[in-house]
């Protein structure tokens, strides 16, 4: 079996599995079987892959809908088909093969598992701990199924969205309404919850019945037409809702908070005896979802800050000694500002969370900007919101919570420049409210496609994604027990920092 990353990477032995060094019990949880065999080399079988949990035991199989000609001579998935998670054979040990993926769990884990905790590229103490976890070989493919596990003539589903906005939440909606359509739900039977999870007992906000003809064009608009939120809920609440609505399928259109959110609901109906799937589409603007190779709305996101970086472009050519400062999402991952400062080609510096960086000092951030004021008259930062927060620890300082990076930058090196116009640019809200561009617009659809199959094929706790270049079935407590984040030491952020001539400001 093969760790996720680490510069020191060595093997966990089969007795020692994922679940049992990330839970307090010790054991594996009941939705997910996630277990490692001898090693990467051998044929799919049930010891070496993700599997999902399902709903099959209490339920009756029966023949898909699709046939060959109505599923337009497309093929069945067979529960059997695998998808490699890991695409890429290393033939010694390296930097590169031991750092495959990475993820960045809660400080202290990978001390208390007994994981490998790998140094930052300078080799100091990392923003937080990058923790090595176990991968199985096999992913289940994702995908119709020839047999179904529920009457579509009687089958009724719950479309939800979760979290802040992000592009393409209307094109998964509207994908799912419609492949339901397909299966045969009837019109009436599809129901949107209104503002997050709290939208299925709040009395002032009812669940909205969904058809073709509602979400016929909500695809051109951006944002949600059911509404979303952050606010915690009453999962107990929701699963009375959920049983007294008849509900056999809900789909969780959210990041990490709402899959987390999923998996409570899921045990919850489980504990209960009510038969409802929960499948999850990951929405993640940040790109942080773990394995999976790019959340939707990510490019249009990416497409939306380069104007962003243009215009700071523009406003610090235009000025003496003119310094812009654009600030982009990304809490813990810094995909956003490395992708589009890549793309535009016109940042000097990128600041991104998995990397601490010097204010001052020949290391330091203010000091490389003297040098490019002198040399080429002006200079452009993008920053990602959780960057430098080591700037702001203090001994009370709650550090879930980060304080707003930009302002305080932007002030920081106007202090330090006296004689430099700084210009501080924030298009957050911008780039998450606007409608998806093209590739994101089909990836929408095939999701919600795929999460509609593994609905009716019974599984359960379970979200779709894109795994190197395939669609995969993924146990939701998988993907949700640490971010997806920047390497310091991989190809992506050393290919901007050639690009762009930067240091690591460390």
């Amino acid at each position: 079996m093969r760790l996720l990353c680490g510069p020191h990477a060595a093997l966990i032995p089969p007795s020692r599995p994922l679940w049992g060094l990330l839970s307090k019990s010790g054991t594996p949880p009941a939705q997910v079987a996630c277990r490692a065999g001898p090693g990467t080399q051998s044929l799919p079988g049930p010891s070496d892959v993700l599997e999902c949990n399902t709903l099959r035991p209490h339920l009756r199989s029966r023949h898909s809908p699709f046939n060959e000609s109505s599923h337009f001579s497309g093929r069945f998935v067979s529960d059997e088909d695998r998808v490699m998670l890991n695409a890429i054979y290393f033939s010694s040990s390296s930097p590169s093969a031991d750092r495959v993926r990475c993820s960045a769990p809660v400080a202290g884990l990978g001390e208390k598992a007994g994981l490998v905790v790998p140094p930052t590229s300078s080799g100091g103490e990392a923003e937080a701990e990058d923790v090595c976890i176990p991968l199985p070989t096999w992913g289940m493919r994702a995908g119709p199924r020839e047999s179904i596990y529920f009457e579509p003539s009687l089958t009724r589903a719950a479309i939800v969205t979760v979290g802040g906005l992000c592009p393409g939440l209307n094109d998964v909606i509207q994908g799912l309404v419609r492949k339901l359509r397909d299966y045969g739900v009837p019109e009436g039977s599809t129901f949107g919850i209104r503002y997050g999870f709290q939208g299925f007992y709040s009395k002032k906000h009812r669940p909205v019945v969904l058809t073709g003809r509602s979400v016929e064009d909500i695809h051109l608009e951006g944002g949600s037409i059911l509404g979303t939120s952050s606010i915690a809920p009453d999962y107990r609440k929701i699963v009375r809702m959920i049983d007294l609505m008849g509900l056999d399928m809900l789909f969780v259109i959210g990041g990490a908070g709402g899959h987390m959110g999923a998996t409570q609901l899921e045990a919850l109906l489980t504990q209960h005896g009510v038969r409802c799937v929960v499948v999850g589409v990951p929405k993640s603007i940040d790109n942080s979802i773990l394995l999976v190779d790019r959340c939707f709305g990510f490019e249009t996101a990416v497409n939306e800050a380069q104007r962003a970086l243009f215009a700071a472009k523009v406003e610090a050519l235009s000025t003496w000694h003119g310094i812009a400062v654009v600030k982009l999402m990304g809490h813990a991952s810094g995909f956003i500002a490395l992708e589009a400062s890549m793309a535009s080609g016109i940042v000097d510096a990128c600041l991104i969370p998995e990397i601490r960086f010097l204010l001052d000092g020949e290391a330091g951030l203010s000091t490389y900007l003297d040098r490019l004021l002198q040399r080429q008259g002006s200079a452009v930062v993008c920053v990602a919101e959780g960057a430098g927060q080591h700037f702001f620890d203090t001994p009370h300082r709650d550090r879930a919570a980060d304080r707003d990076v930009g302002p305080w930058l932007a002030a920081a090196l106007k202090e330090r420049h006296p004689g430099a116009y700084v210009k501080y640019i924030d298009p957050s809200y911008l780039v998450r409210s606007v409608p998806t561009v093209s590739s994101d617009r089909t990836y929408c659809k095939v999701l919600a496609h795929n999460a509609v199959h593994a609905a009716f094929a019974g599984f359960t706790g379970t979200t779709v994604g894109l795994v190197n270049t395939h669609y995969v079935l993924l146990p939701i407590p998988f993907v949700t027990q640490a971010p997806r984040r920047v390497d310091p030491q991989g190809n992506q952020w050393n290919r901007l920092r050639a690009a762009n001539g930067q240091p690591n400001f460390t």
